[in-house]
């Protein structure tokens, strides 16, 4: 079940909103009532409400926006309990002054926003002695593996207990909060009125993740990444599974670089059955799964794991087939159809990543000469070397014409869109334009590449296809292409439209 929590500033929005809500078939509504400007007439807000609500008045040390007196805040506490409301929410400090009275239920709460405390069972027992019928746990993720302990207490706890990890990295916790056995989880209604470091909007809970149909036999799949937020593969394949039937989730994973190890050791324990791996985590992944394809072994870098039953885990890169894909499907639709192979002789890299290096080797196999210019030199030769190309100084790179011009930076994603990696004025009709920025789809580069007459491929396509792989390999079904493609182009708008 999902929390809603609901903070407006004045009474009459408040119980517009808990109206609207109930409406839409919401099963539990937190009133944050330390929100409210004026004094809180919890009379009004509790009488002939739609649905089961939680009375919460939150003390600014707490997370919330209480700016009273400490003796006024208990008062509203105690005014909600004796009104009869469903719930009330309880600081571990203030829980023995408020007895317990009539049918409310009291949840015995403590935050921490510093970290999630080494010894979580002791002080789980400690609220749960506080007369608690649900305890509330919620703390700052400072480590992947912090979800995975907070999760673990709650699935093994005799009392409900509501168990969240705050941050970024502690949105699995968030997800998957119902598929450990919490009580429920916290969402806001709105994403411009966050409570809590890391909550994840009620309508994105509910649509992308289906919160409410996890269950214990549902698989976890994921990205690893650091950053994540800015990923839209949880859009793209939670879509694909949804159209596909399948049940699974999959969930941003922020795992800093020196947190990979642990992370995959704990990977049993979620139990995690496939990841999409990302920046910086492509190379350095290799040194902890012993299983790698040859692909996987020439490029040097993997994109995405595979957890088998067994317990075995298996590299690929999905990278190398969707970059190549997408280069021929797009220009057999703009030529009408070529055969044979890519068309072109030579090909300018720019980047020098996990992604650079994957769509050279693709490229190296489709008989493409290919150079790579980068900003940092040195990994643009190490590249080059590796794959048996040339490397040029970054400031080189217009030097010399080129059959294709490959981007793989991310110079010119949102929100600095008006920025290119190639300079106008040296682009030439007869050039392919292949940019992996998918975020806009129609980067400068791909706009000005249009413009001269330059054959065009969008990171979009490369997206989709080395996406519809990954599928592919995780489920073995055939993917929803175009159920992924639209979920990402709307998800690339959406995004636009809000910044």
């Amino acid at each position: 079940m999902i929390c809603v929590s609901i903070a407006r500033g004045r009474h009459r929005y408040l119980l517009a909103e808990l109206r609207h809500l109930a409406e839409q078939g919401v099963e539990l509504v937190e009133l944050r009532l330390d929100c409210i400007q004026s004094n809180v007439q919890v009379k009004r807000l509790l009488a002939d409400r739609p649905c089961p609500v939680i009375a919460t008045c939150r003390r600014e040390r707490d997370g919330g926006h209480w700016k009273r007196t400490e003796e006024e805040r208990l008062t509203v506490l105690r005014t909600a309990i004796a009104e009869g409301v469903d719930y009330v929410d309880l600081e571990d400090d203030v829980a023995e002054s408020i007895p317990r009275f009539g049918s409310t239920k009291r949840i015995i709460s403590h935050h921490d926003f510093r970290r999630t405390p080494e010894d979580l069972a002791t002080l789980h027992s400690y609220l749960a002695s506080l007369d608690a019928d649900i305890v509330k746990l919620a703390t700052l993720a400072t480590h992947p593996n912090d979800n995975l302990r907070m999760l673990e207490l709650v699935r093994s706890s005799d009392i409900p207990t509501v168990g969240l990890c705050m941050g970024e990295i502690g949105t699995p916790s968030r997800v998957l909060a119902s598929r450990f056995g919490a009580a429920f989880t916290f969402a806001p209604l709105n994403p411009e009125r966050l409570l809590a470091p890391g909550q994840i909007v009620w309508s994105e809970l509910r649509d992308r993740y289906r919160y409410d149909s996890i269950t214990p036999a549902t698989k976890i799949y994921g990205v690893v990444a650091d950053p994540v937020g800015h990923s839209l593969s949880p859009v793209v394949h939670n879509a694909a599974c949804i159209a596909a039937g399948i049940d699974a989730v999959y969930l941003p994973f922020l795992v800093p670089a020196g947190h990979l190890r642990d992370f995959l050791k704990a990977a049993s324990r979620w139990p995690l059955a496939g990841l999409s791996v990302t920046i910086p985590h492509k190379e350095a992944v290799l040194e902890l799964v012993g299983n790698c394809d040859e692909v996987v072994k020439e490029v040097g870098a993997s994109n995405t794991l595979r957890f088998n039953d067994d317990g075995s885990v298996e590299a690929f890169n999905t990278d190398v087939t969707g970059a190549i894909d997408a280069l021929r499907t797009t220009l057999e639709e703009q030529e009408g159809g070529f055969g044979g192979r890519l068309g072109m002789k030579s090909a300018l890299i720019l980047g020098a990543g996990g992604a650079a290096r994957a769509i050279a080797c693709g490229l190296r196999r489709q008989g493409v000469e290919v150079t790579v210019a980068a900003r940092t030199g040195a990994r643009a030769k190490n590249l080059a070397e590796g794959i048996g190309g040339k490397a040029v100084d970054w400031l080189g790179r217009h030097r010399l014409p080129y059959d294709c011009i490959v981007n793989a930076t991310p110079i010119g994603m949102h929100p600095n869109v008006d920025e290119t990696p190639y300079d106008a004025t040296h682009l030439r009709p007869y050039m392919v334009v292949f940019d992996t920025v998918y975020n806009p789809e129609s980067t400068l580069l791909v706009k000005e590449a249009r413009g001269v007459g330059c054959r065009v491929v969008t990171g979009v396509e490369m997206f989709v296809r080395q996406a519809t792989e990954q599928f592919r390999l995780w489920h073995d079904k055939a993917p929803p292409r175009d159920v992924m493609r639209n979920a990402l182009k709307q998800a690339t708008s959406s995004v636009r439209i809000i910044q």
